[in-house]
C-alpha cells in the first residue's frame, strides 16, 4: 500500500464509509441489467420477471476490505402492477450492514399499441437496515469516552421512492433514497448526521435497430448526498452483440467525485479527486445472465494492488408480457 501521502488515505476512507454506510452502497451493480437496485420504480417494469445476485469485493490484499452482496427479485403483477424484495450484506472494515426491502410499483402505458413501449412508473420500496461496528479490537489503553469497546449495534426504518420513464429506445430515472431523517444512534450525535438522504438521476438511449446484430446504449448516473453534499457522476457505454444462443456484450463506465482533498507530494501541495473506470463483461444465454466486473481506482494515492472484482448472476422468470417491445430497450426486453 502506498501511504507516502497519507492525508488523502483518510478522504478516500471516509468517502468509502459515507456512501456505503446508508443502505445498499452504489456501486456498478445496476449496469448488469440490475437498475431495480437502484430505482424502485423499475420493479416489474421489464417484460420478464428477474432474480439476481451480486456478489462485489475489494482490495483482495487487505483484510477486512469492502464486500457486498445482494439478493433481488422483481416481477409483475397484473396489468399495471410490479413488485420486488431486495437483501443485502454490506462490510465495511469495522462497520457492517444488513437489511432487506420491499417494493411496490405502478406502471402507466401510454402506448399507442401494444409493440410500442411508452411507459411511466411509479415505485416506493420500504426497508429495515441493521447496522454494527465491532469496537471490541479498538485500543483502549487511553480512555476515549466514545470507544465502548462493545459491539454497537442499531436498527432503523427507511423510504426510497422514485419514478421512471421508458420511452421507445429512451429512459430516465429519478429517485428519493432514505426520505426519513432518521437517528441511528451508533455513533455519539455530535458525530452523525440524521439526514440520509440521497438523490439519483440516471438515462440512457440505445442506438441501433431493433433486432440488429450491434446495439450501443450511453447512459449516465448523477448522485447527490444531501446530508454531506457529497457529489458523483458515472458516465457507462455499452454495446450488445446478438448471438444465436443469446445475448454477449459488454461495456466501460468512469466515475467521478466532485469532492476532493489536498496532499503534500514532497514540498508540493496538490489536489485529487476520486476517479473509477470500471469495464464489464456480460453474456446472456436462453434465461441465464452472467457479468463480470472489475474497478480500477486511479490517481496518485490509492491502495496499490487492490482491485474491486465483482459478479453477478440473474435468470429471468417468464412472466410480465408474452412478447418483447418493438423497440431497442435493454432494460426492458
Amino acid at each position: 500500500m502506498n501511504i507516502k501521502k497519507i492525508p488523502l488515505i483518510l478522504f478516500f476512507i471516509s468517502s468509502l464509509f459515507s456512501y456505503s454506510q446508508d443502505g445498499i452502497p452504489i456501486y456498478s451493480e445496476y449496469l448488469a441489467d440490475n437498475l431495480y437496485l437502484l430505482h424502485p420504480s423499475m420493479a416489474g417494469a421489464a417484460t420478464h420477471n428477474q432474480l439476481r445476485l451480486t456478489a462485489r469485493q475489494q482490495w483482495f490484499d487487505q483484510e477486512d476490505a469492502p464486500n457486498l452482496q445482494t439478493l433481488s427479485f422483481n416481477a409483475r403483477l397484473g396489468e399495471q402492477s410490479g413488485v420486488g424484495a431486495i437483501f443485502y450484506n454490506d462490510k465495511n472494515g469495522y462497520h457492517s450492514q444488513t437489511g432487506g426491502y420491499v417494493t411496490y410499483a405502478h406502471h402507466l402505458m401510454f402506448s399507442r399499441s401494444e409493440a410500442d413501449l411508452n411507459q411511466l412508473s411509479f415505485g416506493l420500496s420500504a426497508g429495515l437496515t441493521q447496522q454494527r461496528l465491532d469496537e471490541t479490537n479498538f485500543p483502549l489503553d487511553d480512555y476515549d469516552p466514545v470507544i465502548a469497546g462493545i459491539i454497537q449495534s442499531t436498527s432503523y426504518f427507511n423510504v426510497d421512492a422514485g419514478l421512471s420513464y421508458n420511452f421507445l429506445d429512451f429512459s430516465a430515472h429519478f429517485t428519493v433514497k432514505n426520505i426519513i431523517f432518521q437517528n441511528r444512534s451508533i455513533y455519539t450525535e455530535e458525530y452523525e448526521s440524521n439526514n440520509q438522504r440521497k438523490y439519483l438521476l440516471s438515462a440512457a438511449y440505445a442506438i441501433g435497430k431493433y433486432g440488429a446484430d450491434w446495439s450501443y446504449e450511453p447512459s449516465f448516473l448523477f448522485q447527490w448526498s444531501e446530508g454531506t453534499g457529497e457529489q458523483a457522476i458515472d458516465v457507462n457505454f455499452k454495446a450488445y452483440r446478438t448471438m444465436d444462443f443469446g445475448q454477449l456484450w459488454g461495456g466501460l463506465s468512469y466515475r467521478r467525485g466532485f469532492d476532493g482533498a489536498d496532499y503534500l507530494n514532497g514540498a508540493e501541495v496538490k489536489g485529487q479527486k476520486p476517479q473509477y473506470f470500471s469495464p464489464i463483461l456480460g453474456i446472456n444465454y436462453k434465461n441465464f445472465m452472467f457479468a463480470y466486473t472489475y474497478t480500477y481506482q486511479s490517481g496518485n494515492v490509492r491502495f496499490d494492488g487492490g482491485s474491486y472484482h465483482q459478479i453477478t448472476l440473474g435468470y429471468d422468470f417468464l412472466g410480465g408480457r408474452p412478447e418483447p417491445y418493438d423497440c431497442n430497450c435493454p432494460a426492458i426486453n
